[in-house]
Protein backbone atom coordinates (compact mmCIF):
# COMPACT_ATOMS: atom_id res chain seq x y z
CA UNK A 1 0.00 0.00 0.00
CA UNK A 2 2.82 2.50 0.61
CA UNK A 3 5.52 1.06 -1.61
CA UNK A 4 5.91 2.59 -4.57
CA UNK A 5 6.93 -0.17 -7.93
CA UNK A 6 8.36 2.85 -9.35
CA UNK A 7 10.97 5.88 -7.88
CA UNK A 8 8.55 9.03 -6.92
CA UNK A 9 10.52 11.04 -9.78
CA UNK A 10 8.95 8.85 -12.33
CA UNK A 11 5.69 8.81 -11.46
CA UNK A 12 5.92 12.92 -11.29
CA UNK A 13 7.78 12.88 -14.87
CA UNK A 14 4.37 10.27 -16.03
CA UNK A 15 2.23 12.89 -14.56
CA UNK A 16 3.42 16.38 -15.96
CA UNK A 17 3.89 14.08 -19.41
CA UNK A 18 0.11 12.89 -19.39
CA UNK A 19 -0.44 16.75 -18.09
CA UNK A 20 0.93 18.45 -20.60
CA UNK A 21 -0.10 16.08 -23.68
CA UNK A 22 -3.73 16.57 -22.47
CA UNK A 23 -3.78 20.12 -22.49
CA UNK A 24 -2.10 20.11 -26.00
CA UNK A 25 -4.75 17.80 -27.13
CA UNK A 26 -7.97 19.94 -25.93
CA UNK A 27 -5.87 22.98 -26.83
CA UNK A 28 -6.14 21.77 -30.31
CA UNK A 29 -9.78 20.94 -30.07
CA UNK A 30 -10.39 24.47 -29.94
CA UNK A 31 -12.89 27.07 -28.48
CA UNK A 32 -16.02 25.23 -29.29
CA UNK A 33 -15.21 21.98 -28.33
CA UNK A 34 -14.13 23.04 -24.57
CA UNK A 35 -17.01 25.74 -24.40
CA UNK A 36 -19.96 23.17 -23.05
CA UNK A 37 -19.51 19.29 -22.90
CA UNK A 38 -21.64 17.15 -24.08
CA UNK A 39 -22.43 13.70 -23.25
CA UNK A 40 -20.21 13.20 -26.14
CA UNK A 41 -17.90 14.80 -24.83
CA UNK A 42 -17.98 13.34 -21.13
CA UNK A 43 -17.92 9.96 -22.42
CA UNK A 44 -14.44 10.88 -24.01
CA UNK A 45 -13.56 12.23 -21.03
CA UNK A 46 -13.93 9.37 -19.54
CA UNK A 47 -12.69 6.56 -21.53
CA UNK A 48 -9.80 9.53 -21.74
CA UNK A 49 -9.16 9.48 -18.35
CA UNK A 50 -9.44 5.90 -18.13
CA UNK A 51 -6.72 5.05 -21.10
CA UNK A 52 -4.42 7.85 -19.97
CA UNK A 53 -4.11 6.11 -16.20
CA UNK A 54 -1.50 3.63 -17.04
CA UNK A 55 0.77 5.53 -18.34
CA UNK A 56 1.61 7.64 -15.25
CA UNK A 57 1.04 5.01 -13.12
CA UNK A 58 3.21 2.92 -15.02
CA UNK A 59 3.52 -0.39 -13.00
CA UNK A 60 2.98 1.21 -9.63
CA UNK A 61 -0.77 0.64 -8.50
CA UNK A 62 -0.14 1.93 -4.46
CA UNK A 63 -1.22 4.56 -2.25
CA UNK A 64 1.63 6.89 -2.16
CA UNK A 65 2.07 6.68 -5.88
CA UNK A 66 -2.00 7.37 -6.45
CA UNK A 67 -1.39 10.78 -3.93
CA UNK A 68 1.69 11.66 -5.53
CA UNK A 69 0.20 11.51 -8.63
CA UNK A 70 -3.05 13.92 -7.47
CA UNK A 71 -0.19 16.26 -5.79
CA UNK A 72 1.90 16.57 -8.89
CA UNK A 73 -1.30 17.13 -10.95
CA UNK A 74 -2.70 19.72 -9.01
CA UNK A 75 0.79 21.39 -8.24
CA UNK A 76 1.28 21.47 -12.09
CA UNK A 77 -2.12 23.10 -12.95
CA UNK A 78 -1.81 25.74 -9.41
CA UNK A 79 1.99 26.92 -11.34
CA UNK A 80 0.35 26.71 -15.10
CA UNK A 81 -2.54 29.27 -13.90
CA UNK A 82 -0.14 31.26 -11.93
CA UNK A 83 2.02 31.87 -15.15
CA UNK A 84 -0.89 32.65 -17.30
CA UNK A 85 -1.50 35.37 -15.27
CA UNK A 86 1.34 36.69 -14.89
CA UNK A 87 3.45 35.41 -18.19
CA UNK A 88 1.92 36.85 -21.56
CA UNK A 89 3.83 34.14 -23.42
CA UNK A 90 2.40 31.46 -21.59
CA UNK A 91 -1.47 33.19 -21.59
CA UNK A 92 -0.87 33.42 -25.32
CA UNK A 93 0.70 29.85 -25.73
CA UNK A 94 -2.14 28.31 -23.48
CA UNK A 95 -5.37 30.08 -24.12
CA UNK A 96 -6.65 30.69 -27.19
CA UNK A 97 -8.14 34.16 -28.17
CA UNK A 98 -11.28 35.83 -29.04
CA UNK A 99 -12.57 35.56 -32.62
CA UNK A 100 -14.45 38.21 -34.17
CA UNK A 101 -17.64 36.61 -35.68
CA UNK A 102 -19.58 39.23 -36.64
CA UNK A 103 -18.47 42.90 -37.42
CA UNK A 104 -21.26 45.66 -38.19
CA UNK A 105 -24.37 43.18 -39.19
CA UNK A 106 -22.14 40.73 -41.18
CA UNK A 107 -20.54 37.51 -40.60
CA UNK A 108 -16.82 37.06 -40.96
CA UNK A 109 -16.86 33.75 -42.44
CA UNK A 110 -13.47 33.43 -43.10
CA UNK A 111 -13.42 33.27 -39.27
CA UNK A 112 -16.22 31.16 -38.62
CA UNK A 113 -15.10 28.63 -41.15
CA UNK A 114 -11.05 28.39 -38.96
CA UNK A 115 -13.29 27.67 -35.82
CA UNK A 116 -15.67 25.55 -37.42
CA UNK A 117 -18.38 27.55 -36.58
CA UNK A 118 -21.60 27.13 -38.77
CA UNK A 119 -24.20 30.54 -39.43
CA UNK A 120 -26.83 28.23 -37.64
CA UNK A 121 -24.89 27.57 -34.49
CA UNK A 122 -24.04 31.29 -34.48
CA UNK A 123 -27.49 32.48 -35.01
CA UNK A 124 -28.88 29.99 -32.43
CA UNK A 125 -26.40 31.61 -30.25
CA UNK A 126 -27.45 35.31 -31.08
CA UNK A 127 -31.02 34.27 -30.47
CA UNK A 128 -30.43 33.38 -27.23
CA UNK A 129 -28.58 36.67 -26.75
CA UNK A 130 -32.01 38.03 -27.90
CA UNK A 131 -31.16 39.08 -30.94
CA UNK A 132 -33.16 38.21 -34.48
CA UNK A 133 -31.00 39.18 -36.78
CA UNK A 134 -27.27 39.11 -37.36
CA UNK A 135 -27.96 43.27 -39.27
CA UNK A 136 -28.91 43.87 -35.03
CA UNK A 137 -25.34 43.47 -34.28
CA UNK A 138 -22.39 45.33 -34.85
CA UNK A 139 -20.03 43.16 -33.37
CA UNK A 140 -20.26 39.50 -31.79
CA UNK A 141 -17.25 37.20 -30.54
CA UNK A 142 -16.48 34.08 -29.59
CA UNK A 143 -14.56 34.35 -26.69
CA UNK A 144 -11.69 31.72 -25.22
CA UNK A 145 -13.80 30.08 -23.33
CA UNK A 146 -16.66 29.32 -25.81
CA UNK A 147 -19.04 31.65 -24.85
CA UNK A 148 -20.62 34.36 -27.34
CA UNK A 149 -20.29 38.08 -26.16
CA UNK A 150 -22.50 40.41 -28.51
CA UNK A 151 -22.47 44.27 -29.01
CA UNK A 152 -25.23 45.32 -30.31
CA UNK A 153 -25.38 47.98 -33.11
CA UNK A 154 -26.98 51.84 -32.52
CA UNK A 155 -30.47 50.84 -34.13
CA UNK A 156 -30.68 47.66 -32.18
CA UNK A 157 -29.91 49.81 -29.02
CA UNK A 158 -29.35 48.27 -25.78
CA UNK A 159 -26.29 47.27 -23.38
CA UNK A 160 -23.37 45.01 -24.42
CA UNK A 161 -24.07 41.23 -23.66
CA UNK A 162 -22.18 38.46 -22.97
CA UNK A 163 -23.96 35.64 -21.22
CA UNK A 164 -21.04 33.48 -19.89
CA UNK A 165 -23.11 30.51 -19.18
CA UNK A 166 -24.82 30.12 -22.52
CA UNK A 167 -21.89 28.51 -24.39
CA UNK A 168 -21.83 27.97 -27.91
CA UNK A 169 -23.14 23.82 -28.25
CA UNK A 170 -21.44 21.75 -30.70
CA UNK A 171 -24.28 19.56 -32.53
CA UNK A 172 -23.38 17.22 -34.50
CA UNK A 173 -26.15 15.33 -36.65
CA UNK A 174 -25.19 11.54 -36.97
Amino acid sequence: MWTLAIPWWELVIRSIAIYAAMIGILRVFGKREVGQFTLFDLVLILLVANAVQPAMTGPDSSLLGGMIIIVTLVATDRILALARARIPIVHRLLEASPTVIVRNGEWQTKAMDREDLTVDDAEMALREHGFDSVTDVELAVLEADGSISVVPNERAGGPAVHRPRRRLRLVRRI
